[in-house]
């Protein structure tokens, strides 16, 4: 079967507006879920939330690729490029830099159009020194003829399967011409049905030698950032992909090789869209119960140890807390230990589990939706 670029009727995409009813209210629901516990944030738990989701979104789609990045380092250069506190770790390398500025570029800078210079500028933050992992390449411009033949292969050498063709590299230019003229006048009205048809549309003509994941990803970035029309969108679909990552090539190689109704495909990317919404979701209610948490004891004179013990219980900390466990934590003496615990039960904060005779046990009066737990 040819591919879709070689069919008389591209790229009129079309799809079933009936099958995809659900997925998209179910896309809006959780939409609306996180926004609204993102405005119960305060404005620092608000931009830390916004930053975590654009370094998860640089890094794991670099990932999806192959490429791995300090999280940490590109973290700091987009909290940097957004006048936000570093945490003291230095700049990284010019990738880590690079991936940061597209990040920041594209979800921040939303309301800029999309142009090839806007790309190539992209291009060239991705390989910085006009070098991709099989060499030199044409950095921040389209493919040439010298690129040769642009195919997705997969498979030993000599029974390589391609799986796609991209268009010639003389179509390139006209190609993207149209693109982002479809782009810019957004002819597509729902912004996720638009972002969806975008993604799988860019990596069809896939006009760098090498980055068009990558870049494409930044464009549907870009578009989701469009739909939502706000500047702390705290959700991460590359970080969706990768964990999908199988299932997101293998739903857009069925789309390359088959029809101009791309229904599969939107499907597809919504469901992943919807699980991205829902983890945000949860990471935003954790925040909001650790503020709960620490409002309800705001009044207790809580040492620095017993801060820093309250702190890493309220993260990603699982069981319970015993004297061997706060000691590594703090450095404390068994009896300092011992001590600080037994004032948290005095303040309501701990319990003791009762069915544990020796080396007691302290259980956290408090769950993760935040409210506070029954002592009975």
């Amino acid at each position: 079967m040819s591919d879709i670029h070689q069919l008389p009727d591209w790229p009129n995409f079309r799809y079933d507006a009936t099958a995809l009813l659900g997925p998209l209210s179910n896309v809006a629901e959780r939409r609306g879920f996180l926004i609204g516990k993102l405005e119960a944030l305060g404005f620092g738990d608000l931009q830390e939330a916004k930053l975590n989701a654009m370094a998860a979104e640089a890094t794991k789609s670099s990932e999806i690729e192959g490429e791995r990045l300090n999280y940490d380092e590109v973290r700091s250069s987009i909290a940097r490029k957004l006048g936000m506190e570093t945490g003291g770790i230095p700049m990284g390398d010019r990738r880590s830099e690079g991936v940061s500025d597209i990040a920041v570029d594209a979800s921040d800078h939303w309301r800029e159009p999309l142009t090839s210079d806007r790309l190539f500028q992209w291009h060239k933050r991705l390989f910085p020194d006009g070098r991709g992992p099989y060499g030199r390449i044409h950095s921040g411009e389209w493919r040439d003829e010298s690129s040769g033949q642009m195919l997705v292969v997969s498979g030993d050498i000599g029974y390589e399967l391609v799986h796609f063709e991209a268009p010639a590299a003389n179509r390139v230019e006209g190609e993207m011409d149209r693109f982002l003229a479809w782009f810019d006048r957004g002819a597509e009205r729902n912004g996720i049905l638009r972002a969806a048809i975008a993604h799988l549309w860019f990596v069809t003509i896939h006009p760098f030698e090498d980055g068009n994941g990558r870049v494409g990803r930044a464009v549907l970035d870009l578009a989701l950032a469009q739909s939502d029309r706000r500047d702390w969108r705290c959700y991460s679909v590359s970080e969706q992909i990768l964990q999908e990552r199988q299932a997101y090539y293998d739903a857009l190689q069925v789309t390359q090789g088959g029809t101009m109704d791309v229904t599969q495909w939107i499907e597809w990317l919504l469901g992943s869209l919807a699980r991205a919404l829902e983890t945000a979701i949860g990471r935003t209610a954790a925040v909001l119960s650790r503020a709960g948490f620490w409002h309800a004891h705001a009044e207790k004179n809580l040492n620095e140890r017993q801060r820093k013990v309250l702190h890493r219980m309220l993260g990603d900390w699982e069981g319970k807390m015993t004297s061997q466990k706060w000691q590594k934590l703090t450095g404390a003496s068994p009896k300092t230990a011992t001590r600080d615990m037994v004032e948290l039960v005095e303040a309501g904060i701990f319990l003791r589990d009762e069915g544990v005779r020796k080396n007691a046990a302290y259980v956290l009066l408090w769950d993760r939706s935040g409210d506070i737990v029954d002592k009975v």
